[in-house]
């Protein structure tokens, strides 16, 4: 934890000193919410760039487009 993150939680820890335990109890209900729902966004962020590549072309179809796209260079290399 660096400095100034302990600093913030040093001075969030004083503010919650003087609240009653319901309220103490519904911070920490949503803070373990926002913990829960943050994971979520990255594993979902993760396997969202996974997946099938969609078009209405076939495998073929595809592989000849791209052997077609290809172009070659005959160049003489002078050494």
């Amino acid at each position: 934890m660096t400095a100034a993150n302990k600093n913030i939680v040093d001075t969030y820890a004083r503010l919650f000193e003087g609240l009653d335990t319901l309220t103490k109890l519904e911070l920490i209900e949503r803070l373990s919410k926002s913990l829960k729902k943050e994971k979520d966004l990255k594993e979902s962020a993760f396997y969202k760039s996974f997946g099938a590549f969609e078009t209405e072309k076939s495998a073929e179809d595809l592989v000849n487009e791209i052997k077609a796209s290809r172009k070659f260079l005959e160049k003489e290399l002078k050494f």
